[in-house]
């Protein structure tokens, strides 16, 4: 898929610089660097839902009841 992306003049001439000395493209050093910017932040989410009950010492339907009991 393509798109359109607004990117400086400076930013432009950097990747440039880059993509020549990977002896890369521009466009797969930018699609490498979204690959690893997603990957990095979805990670991150990951690791911060896992085990999120964890250290609670009541059973999470107990406390979704309790909480509810409140309504």
């Amino acid at each position: 898929m393509r798109t359109l992306v607004d990117i400086g003049d400076l930013e432009v001439k950097a990747l440039d610089r880059l993509a020549q000395r990977e002896k890369m493209s521009r466009a797969a050093l930018i699609r490498k660097a979204i690959d690893d910017f997603l990957a990095r932040n979805s990670a991150a989410s990951e690791v911060e839902a896992f085990g999120l009950w964890g250290d609670r010492k009541i059973d999470g339907l107990a406390y979704q009841d309790d909480i509810r009991g409140e309504w």
